[in-house]
């Protein structure tokens, strides 16, 4: 039976029992954030990063699989003759204001106004660091279609994304982009919520199944065995994997991955190559800037194909491995 979401008529539930408190409470947290010293934040500015706007502008091959990874979960994928954006964030800071908050360890490597034309924008979830007002609004003067997961689509009408360009769906819906291309909302273990609120909206990973590759785009999610085993066994194997690496911490290890986890999801979605997101952008936990990219290196075994581009560096998926290093630079 395919695990799903439960909504009780206000608000939405894991599958799973699922803490978004952290056990230990909230003032060994705030302990932690005064007195550790790990380097949160990199210590010289990082970059500039600068995407090849000219060469992502011109017509997508049909058999193309290329992903050009903007920061944090944004990425610009190129699949089968299709553009696809996840999670757009531009802003300088991932908050609900601009005054205060996590702020970009770098600029966005592709101005808005550089984004080719797009077919598709995807979203896993409502929170700051994954849908940016901003973006969303620059968006809505184009008309590229979003797809989202349930109660998402709100905030889009909210920002000027007319409705009949948004499709919402529950985990294990699918929707049609093309004939020959679904799109599929898949299972997450997360939660939802901007401001004051908390999961009235759905989140969801997503699998993108074109008529030559298929990619598996996570969102954020904590450690999900049987979701995960359920996607892989419906829709893997998969020829390229997105999946959360940082804002990690095991006082919240119910909703993120961090490299362990995210390398034992990657086995049970039937493995290949494997592109990480959720890290080297914003502060957003207790862990040294680095350390996400460095565990994973460190834990991966040699048949996991890591693809470690720098920030807005194209990436043929055809070509194997690659790791620039870039956060050594």
């Amino acid at each position: 039976m395919q695990v799903q979401a439960r909504f009780d008529g206000k608000i939405y539930h894991n599958t799973l029992p699922t803490s978004v408190s952290p056990p230990s409470g909230y003032g060994p947290l705030l302990k932690r954030y005064l007195f550790e010293k790990a380097e949160r934040e990199p210590k010289a500015p990082l970059g500039p990063f600068r995407a090849d706007a000219a060469a992502l502008a011109a017509p997508v091959p049909a058999d193309a699989l290329r992903a050009t990874w903007l920061g944090h979960s944004t990425t610009l994928l190129e699949i089968d003759g299709r553009r696809i954006l996840t999670d757009p964030v531009w802003s300088e800071r991932a908050s609900p204001s601009q005054l205060m908050g996590p702020k970009r360890f770098f600029a966005p490597p592709l101005p808005l106004d550089k984004l080719p034309k797009l077919d598709a924008v995807i979203l896993s979830h409502d929170h700051y660091d994954h849908l940016d007002a901003a973006a969303i609004r620059f968006l809505a003067k184009t008309d590229v279609p979003f797809f989202c997961p349930l109660g998402v689509g709100a905030h889009l009408r909210r920002w000027g994304v007319p409705a009949a360009r948004i499709t919402e769906r529950n985990w294990w819906e699918s929707a049609q982009l093309a004939p020959d291309f679904t799109l599929v909302a898949t299972p997450a273990r997360h939660f939802s919520g901007r401001g004051l609120t908390r999961n009235n909206t759905l989140w969801a990973s997503w699998c993108l199944l074109g008529p030559r590759h298929k990619v598996f785009f996570g969102g954020d999610s904590g450690p999900f065995e049987e979701g995960f085993r359920q996607i892989g066994e419906a829709y893997g194997p998969f020829d390229l994997l997105l999946l959360e690496i940082g804002a990690s911490d095991p006082e919240w290890a119910n909703i993120h991955l961090g490299p362990d986890e995210a390398l034992r999801a990657h086995r049970l979605l039937g493995g290949g190559p494997l592109l990480p997101l959720h890290w080297g952008t914003f502060n957003l936990a207790f862990h040294a800037w680095r350390q996400p990219v460095e565990r994973l290196l460190e834990a991966a075994d040699a048949d996991v194909p890591l693809l470690l581009p720098a920030p807005g560096q194209r990436v043929d998926v055809a070509a194997g491995p690659l790791n620039s290093r870039w956060w050594e630079r």
